[in-house]
Protein backbone atom coordinates (compact mmCIF):
# COMPACT_ATOMS: atom_id res chain seq x y z
CA UNK A 1 0.00 0.00 0.00
CA UNK A 2 1.16 3.47 -0.84
CA UNK A 3 0.49 6.31 1.59
CA UNK A 4 -0.80 9.42 -0.24
CA UNK A 5 -1.58 13.04 0.63
CA UNK A 6 -5.01 14.60 0.99
CA UNK A 7 -4.27 16.57 -2.18
CA UNK A 8 -3.48 13.38 -4.15
CA UNK A 9 -6.66 11.79 -2.77
CA UNK A 10 -8.70 14.74 -4.02
CA UNK A 11 -7.02 14.60 -7.46
CA UNK A 12 -7.83 10.91 -7.82
CA UNK A 13 -11.44 11.42 -6.78
CA UNK A 14 -11.98 14.32 -9.19
CA UNK A 15 -10.50 12.32 -12.09
CA UNK A 16 -12.73 9.30 -11.46
CA UNK A 17 -15.75 8.43 -13.59
CA UNK A 18 -17.16 5.70 -11.33
CA UNK A 19 -16.77 6.00 -7.57
CA UNK A 20 -17.86 3.51 -4.95
CA UNK A 21 -17.53 4.42 -1.29
CA UNK A 22 -18.03 2.18 1.73
CA UNK A 23 -18.23 3.99 5.08
CA UNK A 24 -17.94 1.91 8.24
CA UNK A 25 -17.82 4.41 11.11
CA UNK A 26 -20.63 5.95 13.15
CA UNK A 27 -18.83 9.27 13.61
CA UNK A 28 -16.17 11.30 11.79
CA UNK A 29 -14.02 13.93 13.48
CA UNK A 30 -13.76 15.94 10.27
CA UNK A 31 -17.47 16.85 10.56
CA UNK A 32 -17.47 18.03 14.19
CA UNK A 33 -18.46 21.58 13.20
CA UNK A 34 -21.57 20.18 11.52
CA UNK A 35 -22.29 18.06 14.60
CA UNK A 36 -22.06 21.14 16.83
CA UNK A 37 -24.55 22.91 14.53
CA UNK A 38 -26.83 19.85 14.74
CA UNK A 39 -26.71 19.87 18.52
CA UNK A 40 -27.47 23.62 18.53
CA UNK A 41 -30.42 23.12 16.17
CA UNK A 42 -28.75 25.34 13.54
CA UNK A 43 -30.29 23.70 10.48
CA UNK A 44 -29.44 26.62 8.20
CA UNK A 45 -25.70 26.03 8.85
CA UNK A 46 -26.17 22.34 8.07
CA UNK A 47 -28.14 23.04 4.91
CA UNK A 48 -25.29 25.30 3.77
CA UNK A 49 -22.64 22.70 4.64
CA UNK A 50 -24.45 19.79 3.01
CA UNK A 51 -25.39 22.11 0.13
CA UNK A 52 -21.72 22.29 -0.84
CA UNK A 53 -21.64 18.51 -1.23
CA UNK A 54 -24.95 18.60 -3.13
CA UNK A 55 -23.39 21.06 -5.60
CA UNK A 56 -20.32 18.83 -6.07
CA UNK A 57 -22.56 15.83 -6.71
CA UNK A 58 -24.63 17.80 -9.23
CA UNK A 59 -21.44 18.74 -11.11
CA UNK A 60 -20.25 15.14 -11.06
CA UNK A 61 -23.48 13.71 -12.40
CA UNK A 62 -23.80 16.45 -15.03
CA UNK A 63 -20.36 15.35 -16.27
CA UNK A 64 -21.55 11.73 -16.51
CA UNK A 65 -19.78 10.55 -13.39
CA UNK A 66 -21.39 8.22 -10.84
CA UNK A 67 -21.15 8.02 -7.08
CA UNK A 68 -22.55 5.11 -5.10
CA UNK A 69 -22.14 5.12 -1.32
CA UNK A 70 -23.03 2.64 1.41
CA UNK A 71 -23.03 3.82 5.01
CA UNK A 72 -22.86 1.01 7.57
CA UNK A 73 -24.60 2.28 10.70
CA UNK A 74 -25.17 1.10 14.25
CA UNK A 75 -28.66 1.11 15.74
CA UNK A 76 -29.96 3.18 17.24
CA UNK A 77 -28.19 5.74 15.07
CA UNK A 78 -25.43 7.87 16.53
CA UNK A 79 -26.11 11.60 16.68
CA UNK A 80 -23.76 11.99 13.72
CA UNK A 81 -25.69 9.49 11.61
CA UNK A 82 -29.03 11.01 12.62
CA UNK A 83 -27.71 14.28 11.21
CA UNK A 84 -26.47 12.53 8.08
CA UNK A 85 -29.81 10.87 7.41
CA UNK A 86 -31.62 14.18 7.86
CA UNK A 87 -29.39 16.24 5.54
CA UNK A 88 -28.17 13.74 2.89
CA UNK A 89 -31.34 13.96 0.81
CA UNK A 90 -30.14 17.01 -1.14
CA UNK A 91 -27.12 15.11 -2.48
CA UNK A 92 -29.34 12.14 -3.33
CA UNK A 93 -31.64 14.47 -5.28
CA UNK A 94 -28.53 15.78 -7.08
CA UNK A 95 -27.56 12.25 -8.15
CA UNK A 96 -25.67 10.52 -5.35
CA UNK A 97 -26.81 6.92 -4.98
CA UNK A 98 -26.82 6.43 -1.22
CA UNK A 99 -27.83 3.39 0.78
CA UNK A 100 -27.83 2.69 4.51
CA UNK A 101 -26.83 -0.69 5.92
CA UNK A 102 -27.68 -1.51 9.53
CA UNK A 103 -24.56 -2.99 11.12
CA UNK A 104 -26.57 -5.97 12.43
CA UNK A 105 -26.84 -7.18 8.81
CA UNK A 106 -23.07 -7.20 8.22
CA UNK A 107 -21.99 -9.97 10.60
CA UNK A 108 -21.37 -12.50 7.83
CA UNK A 109 -20.04 -10.01 5.24
CA UNK A 110 -16.35 -9.82 4.46
CA UNK A 111 -15.68 -6.08 4.74
CA UNK A 112 -12.42 -4.11 4.63
CA UNK A 113 -11.04 -2.92 7.94
CA UNK A 114 -11.18 0.73 6.88
CA UNK A 115 -13.51 2.98 4.92
CA UNK A 116 -12.71 2.53 1.27
CA UNK A 117 -13.24 3.93 -2.17
CA UNK A 118 -13.06 1.95 -5.38
CA UNK A 119 -12.22 4.28 -8.24
CA UNK A 120 -13.10 3.24 -11.79
CA UNK A 121 -13.08 -0.38 -10.65
CA UNK A 122 -9.26 -0.51 -10.71
CA UNK A 123 -7.97 1.41 -7.69
CA UNK A 124 -8.76 0.97 -4.00
CA UNK A 125 -8.21 3.83 -1.60
CA UNK A 126 -8.57 3.56 2.18
CA UNK A 127 -9.19 6.23 4.80
CA UNK A 128 -7.42 4.99 7.92
CA UNK A 129 -8.79 6.71 11.02
CA UNK A 130 -7.36 6.92 14.50
CA UNK A 131 -9.15 6.15 17.77
CA UNK A 132 -10.74 9.61 17.78
CA UNK A 133 -12.19 9.12 14.27
CA UNK A 134 -9.72 11.54 12.72
CA UNK A 135 -7.89 10.70 9.50
CA UNK A 136 -4.52 9.14 10.26
CA UNK A 137 -3.47 7.96 6.79
CA UNK A 138 -4.76 7.58 3.24
CA UNK A 139 -3.69 4.37 1.53
CA UNK A 140 -3.75 3.70 -2.21
CA UNK A 141 -3.66 0.26 -3.77
CA UNK A 142 -3.96 -1.02 -7.34
CA UNK A 143 -3.35 -4.69 -6.51
CA UNK A 144 -6.04 -6.54 -8.45
CA UNK A 145 -6.82 -8.89 -5.53
CA UNK A 146 -7.36 -6.01 -3.09
CA UNK A 147 -9.48 -4.10 -5.61
CA UNK A 148 -11.54 -7.24 -6.30
CA UNK A 149 -12.06 -7.79 -2.55
CA UNK A 150 -13.23 -4.19 -2.12
CA UNK A 151 -15.54 -4.39 -5.14
CA UNK A 152 -17.10 -7.61 -3.87
CA UNK A 153 -17.47 -6.19 -0.36
CA UNK A 154 -19.10 -3.05 -1.69
CA UNK A 155 -21.53 -4.94 -3.93
CA UNK A 156 -22.48 -7.35 -1.12
CA UNK A 157 -23.13 -4.39 1.19
CA UNK A 158 -25.03 -2.54 -1.56
CA UNK A 159 -27.32 -5.52 -2.09
CA UNK A 160 -28.31 -5.62 1.60
CA UNK A 161 -28.48 -1.86 2.14
CA UNK A 162 -31.64 0.26 2.08
CA UNK A 163 -31.90 3.12 -0.44
CA UNK A 164 -31.86 6.54 1.22
CA UNK A 165 -35.44 7.33 0.18
CA UNK A 166 -36.68 4.15 1.90
CA UNK A 167 -34.50 4.26 5.01
CA UNK A 168 -36.55 4.74 8.19
CA UNK A 169 -34.22 4.39 11.18
CA UNK A 170 -36.99 5.24 13.63
CA UNK A 171 -38.85 2.12 12.47
CA UNK A 172 -36.02 -0.21 13.54
CA UNK A 173 -36.93 -2.43 16.43
CA UNK A 174 -34.15 -3.35 18.83
CA UNK A 175 -33.63 -6.81 20.27
CA UNK A 176 -34.58 -6.91 23.94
Amino acid sequence: MESISVQRRRELITQTRDQLKLELRDNYQVDQEDLRAWRAGDHSALEASYGGWRDEVAEMTAAGRTLRRVRVVSEPLSEYQQMSVRFSGAAVEAGEQLRWLPRRLTSALPLPGNDCFVLDRNIAMFNVLDGDNDRFEIQLCDDEHVVKFCLEAFEAAWTLAVPHVDFRPEAVSRLQ
